[in-house]
């Protein structure tokens, strides 16, 4: 099994980033559905466990022209449906991905999310004992420097580009995060605002165990690129969707998640899927 940990600066509080991110997971959702593949949910409810309280999701990706093709190759027609149940007790998430139907107890993608407002330099975040630990990889995104592909690329979703309507912001320049951290020290200003530019982190711990022999590394290796790619460009969708949603509170977010829920079952049965199809 491989483990790695992405850690994802912001230059948003912790609080902003709940609601930006469940807004830029309808959004996307929306962009992901259509002419029969996307996303259908089928619970979004409160939920508690112990001492432990959150909103679950459970969601199915009807997505088969998204997955890598030697799949497609040997997967029977509709056995490509892959199941999310997310427990969101923010700033604590979890997120277990599975295809219940074909793969079975053979495969198992799980994400878990902490946010913290600092710039990730929480060594073990997600307290992981120390065999997994030595086995864990670290990676850091840099959602303004770090390579998309050009597949991937949009202009009005480029953060040295997007100016948000709250000051000090960005653009984001490619020294961004040392100028944070800076400013966080009081060495310098972001800019000539007189606002200071909030940061956080997300630490992404991500598990990929996939079963089938032969092609265990293969499989794994593949989810863990695609994992970097969503990551990245999500979080650049995140920053640069700023303006729709910077205003909003939680109660906006539930209500939005009704409308949208009602909108992809109908967006799915009718029209083209909009979103780009796997790099191989």
């Amino acid at each position: 099994m491989i483990i790695k940990e992405f850690r994802i600066i912001l230059p948003m509080t912790v609080e902003e980033y709940q609601v930006g991110q469940l807004w830029s997971v309808a959004e996307a959702s929306k962009n992901e559905t259509g002419g029969g593949e996307g996303v259908d949910v089928l619970e979004n409810r409160p939920y508690t466990e112990g001492d432990t309280s959150g909103q679950f999701t459970h969601k199915v990706f009807h997505l088969a022209s998204r997955v890598p093709s030697f799949l497609r190759h040997i997967a029977p027609k509709g056995s490509l449906e892959f199941h999310e149940k997310a427990w969101n007790a923010y700033p604590y998430c979890k997120t277990v991905i599975t295809n219940p139907d074909y793969m079975k107890k053979d495969f198992e993608l799980s994400i878990e999310s902490w946010h913290k407002p600092d710039f990730g330099d929480e060594e073990n975040v997600h307290g992981l004992p120390p065999n997994l630990l030595a086995k864990r990889e670290v990676i850091r995104i840099d959602i303004a420097n770090d390579e998309v592909n050009s597949s991937d690329y949009k202009e009005d979703q480029d953060p040295k580009l997007f100016k948000p309507s709250a000051d000090g912001r960005g653009p984001l320049t490619s020294d961004w995060i040392q100028r944070l951290k800076s400013q966080e020290n009081g060495q310098q200003r972001m800019d000539s605002s007189s606002c200071k530019m909030p940061h956080m982190c997300a630490y992404k711990l991500v598990r990929c165990n996939f079963k089938w022999f032969g092609l265990q590394n293969m499989v794994e290796k593949f989810v863990h690129r695609q994992e970097r790619r969503v990551f990245t460009n999500f979080h650049r969708q995140v920053y640069c969707w700023m303006n729709n949603w910077l205003t909003l509170t939680m109660e906006d977010i539930r209500r939005i998640e009704d409308e949208t829920q009602k909108d992809l079952k109908e967006m799915r049965s009718k029209g083209s899927i909009k979103g780009t199809k796997v790099n191989e």
